[in-house]
């Protein structure tokens, strides 16, 4: 009987191959962690500190460093992290190194309500806590805060994040009530009454021409309301 030399040869290649693996991961699990790196990802890292995610991590599970890897699950350390309320994404893992990893992104606010709870209204539009660390310079919302009220809010800010002028020059939103809305500009003394939003593009589009026409005619002191209320229409009080 002939013996198939290549076929055994191949078998003991893979055997080896497997064993090989198995030696490898059950080195890599007996490898302790190293060191620990928190990096925040974007240029919106400013409501959350690497204290304070490295307080939240020992609170739940003791001193990371000098861990063993096997006991560790990436993704429950991930978690942890995503309950922070200031946190929008994060990704955990190892390196050959030995190195622990968190790379988080933080959550980005658009707008902050100043009324009998005060919060962020994030670009989620999403209700977001105030942070400790840093206060966000976004326009402050006022008035009759309800559900729809703040649904409406977004959309506006939504827009206005949009356009580079409305961006540096709108400060705040004045709630009226649902469906009436007031915005303050940061060196006009009149306010906007900008009505619903409804047809947002056209009232800007009618604000800017009157903008533009008053600032030419150095008469934008003069205003103490503009009203884009009315449809294809600006409406101006004088002081």
């Amino acid at each position: 009987m002939r013996v198939n030399w290549s076929f055994i040869k191949l078998a003991l290649l893979f055997i080896a191959v497997i064993g090989l693996y198995g030696f490898s991961d059950y080195r890599s699990k007996q490898r302790k962690v190293q060191d620990i790196s928190i990096k925040f990802l974007g240029d919106n890292s400013l409501y959350l500190t690497e204290a304070s995610v490295n307080k939240m991590l020992i609170q739940n599970y003791g001193s990371l460093k000098n861990r063993s890897q096997e006991g560790l699950a990436l993704n429950t350390i991930e978690e942890v992290i995503l309950s922070n309320d200031m946190v929008k994404q994060a990704q955990v893992y190892l390196t050959v190194n030995g190195e622990l990893i968190s790379k988080i992104v933080q959550r980005k606010p658009i707008g902050r309500i100043e009324g009998v709870s005060k919060f962020y209204l994030d670009d989620l539009g999403e209700r977001m806590p105030l942070s400790k660390h840093h206060s966000a310079r976004v326009p402050i919302i006022t008035g009759k805060i309800t559900g729809k009220s703040l649904e409406d809010a977004y959309t506006i800010l939504n827009y206005i994040n949009g356009d580079g002028f409305l961006r540096k020059n709108v400060i705040g939103i004045h709630i009226e009530e649902e469906g009436k809305y007031q915005l303050k500009f940061r060196l006009e003394n009149f306010v906007v009454n900008l009505g619903g939003v409804d047809n947002l593009n056209e009232k800007f589009k009618n604000f800017m021409a009157f903008y533009a026409k008053a600032t030419k005619d150095n008469s934008l002191e003069k205003y103490a309301k503009v009203s884009l209320e009315f449809d294809n229409q600006v409406v101006c009080t004088k002081i």
